[in-house]
């Protein structure tokens, strides 16, 4: 077993036993954390918090939940018209980026120009099956038109056939060309394919590659986001990395218990729902 195997491995065991209940604490909380006393972390967003630190005590009160919603547009029928009303509600309310097909990457940022939104692009969306080479240069093409995010999906198949040094590879290949332009790099593990082990590896994977988030789901598999694996992929990258979690997430509610299970980010298409405290359908 190679070194970095038995780090991998070392790491899957603990972050496991910790959500099991299997030592007394998380890996780095003391026992009151959304992992250990969920119920606990949810009466603080209760009384008034809508973002609480899944590591540690303390608590972030922002005004709304505006700022940490990925305003979400990936279904293939996508009109120009849609995207341009995506964009304008996103400057109205304030979201942290829009995100689409890397099409239309170049008018969302157009769109976007002047404001404080950003653009953020698909790549290798959404089965992650083309080779690395192609995913970085996808990246780099989609921040050349104005994507200042990235949201990549893993190669699942090599991750479940044990072939770790492809996915570390392939993810690293995107989050370098993210980071030749400062742009962010968000991985997409599709939580619901696989194992709390797999997803503990992958999320380990993103971070040893350096990509600045973990991400639950596309929205095209089986399953979006549970506040489990949020927690889960919190565990496994620590509290500086980005979570986002993505997929099935319709109301306030939905969004602050992802937020308090150690998301920073949340994928949304029904972002105004979730802002003005209605419920909505995904649209993805």
């Amino acid at each position: 077993m190679s070194e970095f195997e038995a780090l991998v491995e070392a790491v899957t065991k603990e972050v496991l036993e910790a959500l099991s209940g299997g030592s007394d604490a998380c890996i780095t909380c003391l026992g009151d954390c959304a992992a250990h006393s969920s119920e606990k972390v949810r009466s603080v967003v209760a009384a008034g918090a809508s973002r609480v630190s899944f590591n540690g005590r303390g608590a972030d009160v922002p005004i709304d939940l505006a700022g940490f919603i990925d305003h979400t547009l990936l279904k293939p029928e996508a009109s120009a018209a849609d995207i341009d009303r995506m964009c304008e509600e996103a400057i109205e309310f304030r979201f942290a980026s829009v995100c689409v097909n890397p099409f239309w990457a170049k008018r969302v940022a157009e769109n976007l120009r002047g404001s404080d939104v950003v653009t953020c692009c698909v790549v290798g969306f959404p089965l992650g099956a083309t080779p690395p080479a192609i995913k970085a240069m996808e990246a780099r093409r989609a921040i050349r038109d104005g994507a200042r995010e990235i949201d990549m999906v893993i190669n699942v198949g090599a991750l479940k056939s044990g072939d770790y040094e492809t996915v570390g590879s392939d993810i690293e290949g995107v989050a370098d060309a993210c980071r030749e332009t400062g742009a962010l790099c968000k991985v997409i593990i599709e939580a619901a394919l696989l194992t709390d082990e797999e997803k503990v590896i992958a999320s380990r994977l993103a971070k040893v590659a350096r990509a600045d988030f973990v991400k639950t789901s596309t929205g095209f598999g089986p399953g979006g986001a549970t506040v489990y694996d949020v927690a889960l992929m919190r565990e496994a990258v620590g509290p500086k990395m980005g979570v986002k979690a993505s997929g099935g997430i319709r109301t306030r509610d939905d969004a602050t218990q992802m937020i308090a299970a150690g998301a920073t980010r949340i994928g949304a298409s029904a972002g105004i729902a979730i802002v003005m405290g209605g419920s909505g359908e995904e649209q993805y």
